[in-house]
């Protein structure tokens, strides 16, 4: 089975538009995971402790980037799409958050396994108030991701990307006239 030009153009503008997404919600998290980087580092400098971890905060970023891509593509959080833009944001940042609680759980057990410990010490060695704090962090870094992104699909892409980045007297005269 051969693909037609009018596929390939269609696979290729998909792909654009999912490496797009991916990019801005990295640059999302990448944002503040350095940000809460840097402020550990600061906290730990005062008691001499010597702590670089922008690479693990960039990896993060990227990970969760995908993570929430897939929730996406996997109809995750829709349940209050008909509600209130609050309600459906708050939602969906609980839900993903959630998502990206059980994905670190999943990967600290990996961690443990593979420095050689069996499958009930892995589990019990789980730091689950560190998890939590970090859940909680997550979960209000997605509350502006989140809204934003609800905007944007009740909205409709063109007049998003208009009002947010489009010229003030053009977004406004827009919205004016929709009135």
């Amino acid at each position: 089975m051969t693909r037609t030009a009018a596929q390939k153009a269609e696979l290729k503008q998909k792909a654009k538009h999912e490496g797009r997404e991916l990019l801005v919600i990295f640059l999302y998290l990448a944002f503040f995971f350095c940000a809460l980087t840097t402020y550990n580092m600061l906290l730990l400098r005062e008691y001499s402790i010597q702590y670089w971890n922008y690479t693990f905060a960039l990896i993060n970023a990227l990970v969760v980037a995908k993570v929430i891509l897939i929730g996406e593509y996997a109809h995750v959080g829709r349940r209050h799409e008909d509600k209130s833009l609050f309600v459906s944001a708050i939602w969906k940042a609980f839900v993903f958050s959630l998502l990206v609680f059980v994905f670190h759980v999943v990967e600290e057990v990996i961690k443990r396994l593979i420095h050689g410990a069996d499958v009930a010490t892995a589990s019990r060695d789980i730091r689950i108030d560190e998890l939590l704090a970090r859940s909680l962090i997550i979960f209000c870094t997605f509350v502006p991701l989140f809204a934003f992104r609800e905007f944007r699909r009740v909205m409709g892409e063109d007049e998003f990307q208009t009002l947010v980045f489009g010229s003030r007297t053009k977004g406004k005269s827009d919205l004016a006239a929709g009135n």
